[in-house]
């Protein structure tokens, strides 16, 4: 840099602003006061859901309504009674406890008792174990 020439610096003045004011600092309560006192007019917007916890999310919406007037009942299948017979019997036949049964299928007894009472969902896999265990058919034709 020796050989370039004269250094010159630059003493412009730098001006540095505040950043205008946004929306946060408009409803801030010392500057609202302030613009009544100057005489500004100042606008008041009451909003509907203010004082609540709910999001405006949560009014009663086209798909809520939809939900409402929905009359189909939804239940999932339960064990038919005659399954639930044909297990009863052919545990009874083979002289098993539901618990003994269970273990003979690596179930919990519960399931057993569900399937006997008639309030499990049937699964097929459980409803094979089971014929396999006390060698007979338990679904199908007999």
């Amino acid at each position: 840099m020796a050989g370039i020439g004269p250094l010159t610096q630059d003493w412009e003045p730098v001006v540095i602003r505040k950043k205008a004011p946004n929306a946060a600092t408009k409803k801030d309560e010392k500057v609202v006061n302030a613009a009544r006192r100057a005489g500004a007019e100042i606008e008041s917007v009451k909003k509907s859901n203010a004082g609540t916890n709910r999001a405006a999310s949560s009014s009663t919406s086209l798909n809520t309504r939809k939900l409402d007037e929905e009359t189909e009942n939804l239940a999932h299948d339960r064990v038919p009674t005659e399954l639930k017979k044909a297990i009863l019997q052919a545990r009874m036949d083979k002289k098993l406890t539901q618990a003994q049964l269970a273990q003979l299928i690596n179930e919990k007894p519960q399931i057993i008792h569900e399937y006997e009472s008639g309030k499990a969902i049937p699964n097929q896999q459980i409803i094979g174990k089971l014929e396999r265990a006390l060698g007979t058919k338990l679904r199908g034709k007999k």
